[in-house]
C-alpha cells in the first residue's frame, strides 16, 4: 500500500514534528502557566459532562 520511501518520510516526519513541538512547548512554558492557569479544570468539566451524557445515553436506552 505505501511504498518505502513513503514510510521512511513519515516515520522522519513525525519524529521531526514531536521534537518542534516539545521545543516550542518548553518555549512557551511560562506564558502558558500565567495565562492558562484554570485550563485544567475547564477540561476536567468537560470530560465529566460527556460522561454523564453517556451515562444517560446508557439509562435511556435500557
Amino acid at each position: 500500500m505505501f511504498t518505502t520511501g513513503q514510510w521512511t518520510f513519515a516515520i522522519f516526519f513525525i519524529i521531526a514534528f514531536v521534537i518542534l513541538l516539545i521545543y516550542s512547548y518548553k518555549g512557551d512554558r511560562r506564558l502558558h502557566q500565567k495565562h492558562y492557569k484554570g485550563s485544567l479544570w475547564i477540561l476536567v468539566c468537560f470530560l465529566a459532562f460527556v460522561g454523564l451524557l453517556f451515562i444517560i445515553k446508557i439509562v435511556m436506552n435500557k
